[in-house]
């Protein structure tokens, strides 16, 4: 084959059509696929491979299917990468909201009365409006947000949790 510029430039408009094709077929996205065509032409005219005439189409695709290939296990790596860092991520997350979880449970059960636990209780975790809660204790509503608003309170105070 010819390097010359003029050649080189025949053999990309000749070429083109076929192999961006080709590379679209693959790698399903025509920016993709352009940069794969490119990126073959790019090192053709860098390395200028001994090449016979008669065989340049068939090089010209198959180094395009090997770029496309390239492209494609580049995307499946990054892929993996990305899942990897986002469990790596979540299970930090979890770790902290864990810790945080344990130190709430400690700050509760040292520094609430068993009253001010019992209101938390029935009102967050079996999800009790202020009326069911008093009803079951006995107490006022009022009585419960006080309950409530003391205990959030010294929870903050203790964790030092802005309001």
């Amino acid at each position: 084959m010819n390097y010359s510029k003029q050649e080189f430039e025949r053999l990309f408009k000749d070429s083109y059509p076929h192999m961006y094709r080709m590379a679209f077929s693959m790698v399903e996205n025509a920016d993709d696929a352009k940069d794969a065509v490119h990126q073959v032409f790019a090192q053709i005219w860098r390395n200028k491979p001994r090449i016979a005439n008669d065989s340049i189409r068939g090089y010209l695709l198959a180094a395009t299917r090997n770029q496309c290939l390239h492209l494609l296990r580049s995307r499946q790596l990054q892929r993996q990468m990305e899942e990897e860092l986002q469990q790596e991520i979540t299970a930090s997350e979890n770790e902290e909201r864990e810790e945080l979880l344990q130190q709430l449970r400690q700050v509760i059960d040292n520094n609430l009365t068993e009253q001010d636990r019992r209101v938390l209780s029935l009102h967050y975790d079996d999800e009790m409006t202020y009326a069911e809660t008093a009803t079951v204790l006995g107490i006022s509503a009022s009585a419960v947000n006080k309950h409530i608003t003391r205990s959030l309170a010294k929870i903050r105070q203790t964790l030092k949790i802005a309001k």
